[in-house]
């Protein structure tokens, strides 16, 4: 068989085109299964501590296994103004799959309502919630404030004199706070701190005389051999994580708030990397040893996907702009 000089010009460059498309697919396969190629910073938007940094300390290693390729994730705190700088540093990342945070609601939500931001949380990538606890209010175990009863009896007595310590203005602690302020007719003075555990060493030092702090964080602080006292927990029915515990609802004051937490990434991730953590992470929150692991730690999971989380957010922005119309926080 003959080729003329140009059939066998045209053979030549069919298989190099071949070879081209071979070669640039395994070169794509190669990058995507490199992913990540270094270690993956994680931003809690919060001090050493608290409920958030022991849920990414837990659950970091986990992810690592479930991203394989000798994943390795950073924790890095970054505390401050309600959480809004360790929001922001996520928002305004490169978005590559190298930087991720958790994101706490309603701060995420709040902050921009009330401030002008850097963010909102429509600049995030969701990648999954992991938590959903309510909050609660705690004293000192020597405080003679052992009721919701006897903490409005108190604050009546005493306008302003009851100090509570929270995670920063607008934080699930201090609307909750805000709250039980319009639920009982008192005025309380609002103390920020940096983490929830910067207000359990207040509280347990007296520092203060109540902190406004969820169930979780509370019972394992109480574990750990805080003197704290929880005079209630701010869910619809009682929380398995203390099943004697009342509800606010059943001690005559319908405040519901609890605290989301949950992971995401700078707006604009590659599709491959966030298909690939967003699986890695479900994967994480569902391994019998991590779940077993938030038991101990009183982190009641509640694992949304991102439609879902994104359903969530959602619905959590239209009730604090009503809250904002009726209770600016700002002002307290």
């Amino acid at each position: 068989m003959q080729f003329s000089k140009n059939t066998f010009k045209h053979k030549l460059t069919a298989l190099a085109a071949m070879a081209f498309t071979v070669s640039t697919g395994m070169w794509a396969s190669a990058a995507q299964a490199a992913y990540p190629e270094h270690p993956i910073n994680m931003v809690v938007s919060y001090g050493p501590g608290g409920g958030t940094d022991l849920t990414a300390r837990a659950l970091a290693p986990y992810i690592e296994k479930y991203l394989g390729n000798n994943a390795r994730i950073v924790v890095l705190n970054r505390p401050g103004a309600g959480g809004a700088i360790g929001f922001a540093e996520v928002a305004r990342a490169k978005p590559d799959g190298y930087t991720i945070g958790f994101l706490n609601t309603p701060n995420l939500i709040t902050i921009p309502i009330e401030r002008k931001s850097q963010y909102h949380w429509t600049d995030f990538d969701l990648i999954g919630n992991i938590i959903d606890d309510p909050d609660s209010f705690a004293v000192n175990s020597n405080s003679n404030i052992k009721t919701l009863k006897d903490l409005a009896a108190y604050a009546k007595a005493n306008p302003g004199k009851v100090t509570v310590g929270t995670t920063g203005a607008g934080s699930d602690d201090h609307l909750a706070m805000l709250l039980f302020e319009k639920s009982t007719g008192t005025k309380m003075t609002h103390v920020p701190y940096k983490g929830a555990g910067e207000v359990r060493g207040a509280v347990s030092s007296g520092q203060i005389t109540m902190a406004a702090m969820n169930v979780g964080e509370v019972m394992a602080y109480i574990k750990g051999g805080s003197p704290m006292h929880d005079l209630g927990v701010m869910s619809q029915e009682r929380t398995d994580l203390a099943p004697d515990l009342p509800t606010f609802k059943e001690q005559g004051h319908d405040i519901i708030m609890s605290s989301l937490r949950g992971i995401g990434a700078p707006k604009g991730l590659p599709a491959d990397v966030s298909k690939h953590l967003v699986s890695a992470v479900h994967q994480a929150v569902n391994d019998p040893a991590f779940r077993e692991q938030a038991k101990k730690l009183y982190a009641p999971l509640r694992y949304l996907a991102p439609a879902e989380y994104k359903a969530e957010l959602q619905a959590n922005e239209t009730l604090f702009k009503e809250f904002w119309k009726n209770t600016p926080w700002s002002e307290q």
